[in-house]
């Protein structure tokens, strides 16, 4: 049996990698500074893990086969820009650095699509749909504070023995949630898929926490024979959107005229195939198999 640590394990993705990692027949630890309902999937201790201290005493209390690491500050602007781009860069330093100096096996950080600089007045693609190969363009605290996390993961898959990954998951969407509960943004996915404007923020990107904790599931599993140190984008098949991006993309964001024009049916923004080239992962749900074509 593998023992998975998760951070940030009582968060819209740390509920569902729980329950996937448990129903895989790993045995979880939880670590989350506000552990929520507890779990039958986990055992969960409450930590501090900006605390370099706390972050090497729960490796060494539950000594981790793998480590995902989730927790962060979820959200751009949901606290000041100090303290998000403090939290999440010293979360990423510390776990690695406590993950690799115990022993741990397999890392897997969690990053964002936002590191590509998207929401932003002048934001200019270069190209569609896109990949983990597109420049990095960080303009808010939250985004540059992922794309450090992505640089703390790739300097310990550089100088240690773990095998070391990252995923930007894109907008992730817990199962309540297709049933009308608010999502991150705070507005419901019916909101979403009725006012183009809102998700065209994110260029339309989603992804089912379900089928996120899958792809971590599939990375854990084919770590060991990657390169250390690779990024993947996590995202559905298709985009929040009732009309293709190739014409709905460029009324809300003209940036992308004369780009969009590939992302033809329900193509969406952000590539996976990375993921399902290198470890056979696809996501399997969309808006339209959960709620249907409202």
């Amino acid at each position: 049996m593998t023992r998975t640590l998760v951070t940030g394990s009582a968060g819209r993705l740390g509920r569902s990698v729980v329950t996937a990692l448990a129903d895989a027949g790993h045995e979880v630890i939880g670590v989350d500074t506000a552990p929520g309902t507890p779990s039958a999937a986990a055992a969960v201790l409450p930590a501090d893990l900006t605390d370099l201290g706390e972050s090497f005493e729960v490796m060494t209390r539950f000594r981790p086969d793998a480590v995902v690491h989730l927790a962060a500050i979820a959200t751009p602007f949901s606290r000041t820009d100090a303290f998000t781009y403090r939290v999440n860069t010293q979360l990423a330093f510390n776990v690695c650095e406590a993950a690799a100096g115990v022993g741990v096996e397999r890392i897997v950080v969690a990053s964002s699509p936002t590191v590509i600089g998207y929401g932003t007045e002048g934001w200019v693609p270069s190209y569609l749909p896109l990949d983990e190969d597109h420049p990095v363009a960080p303009w808010n605290a939250y985004s540059l504070s992922k794309l450090v996390a992505e640089q703390v993961m790739a300097t310990f898959a550089r100088s240690s023995k773990a095998r070391f990954a990252a995923v930007r998951p894109c907008f992730v969407v817990a199962p309540e949630e297709w049933a009308g509960a608010p999502t991150q943004s705070g507005h419901t996915i019916a909101e979403r898929l009725d006012r183009p404007e809102i998700a065209g923020t994110s260029l339309f990107n989603y992804i089912d926490a379900r089928d996120a904790s899958d792809m971590v599931l599939a990375l854990l599993d084919k770590l060991p024979g990657l390169p250390s140190g690779e990024v993947f984008f996590a995202g559905a098949a298709d985009a929040l959107a009732r009309e293709p991006l190739a014409e709905l993309l460029p009324r809300v964001n003209p940036a992308t005229a004369g780009l969009a024009e590939k992302l033809t049916g329900s193509t969406p923004a952000f590539s996976s195939a990375k993921a399902g080239r290198l470890l056979g992962w696809q996501a399997k749900r969309s808006w339209r198999t959960e709620i249907g074509a409202l």
